[in-house]
């Protein structure tokens, strides 16, 4: 086995996301991916629609490695409004599981003021082990 969920004794399983991930392979780091396309262009102001783009921009990157979201052992999510995050959670992880499926990687969500980019509204940083063949 490749990739370790790690869940300590009597802990419950966290939801959306692991507590941590043993991994040996490849490591591919991603940088902060935002949601816009491939021509720099942001199409929607909603969180859940900036998010679903920046997972297609991250898994598009990973397929550049040869890796897939299944690799993914840690992300680092950057967002402009708690409160639009926790409005649009239901839609967030509709479209999680549609993009990245039901793998979930070690996260950490984090508000910050704002991004480079001011039409963004979230930034993911990504790190991911591919299995050494």
């Amino acid at each position: 086995m490749t990739h370790q969920i790690l869940l300590p004794p009597g802990w419950s399983r966290p939801h959306g996301y692991s507590n941590g991930i043993a991994a040996e392979g490849r490591m591919v780091f991603i940088a902060g991916q935002i949601g816009w396309d491939e021509n720099h262009v942001i199409h929607t102001g909603s969180m859940a629609g900036q998010i679903g783009q920046t997972l297609k921009n991250t898994v598009a990157v990973l397929a550049e490695a040869g890796a897939e979201p299944r690799h993914i052992v840690k992300m680092t999510w950057y967002i402009t409004s708690r409160e639009d995050y926790l409005d649009e959670i239901s839609e967030i992880g509709r479209v999680w599981r549609e993009i990245m499926g039901k793998h979930y990687p070690a996260m950490a969500v984090v508000q910050v003021s704002a991004l480079i980019e001011s039409a963004a509204r979230v930034e993911i940083e990504t790190t991911a082990v591919v299995p050494a063949d």
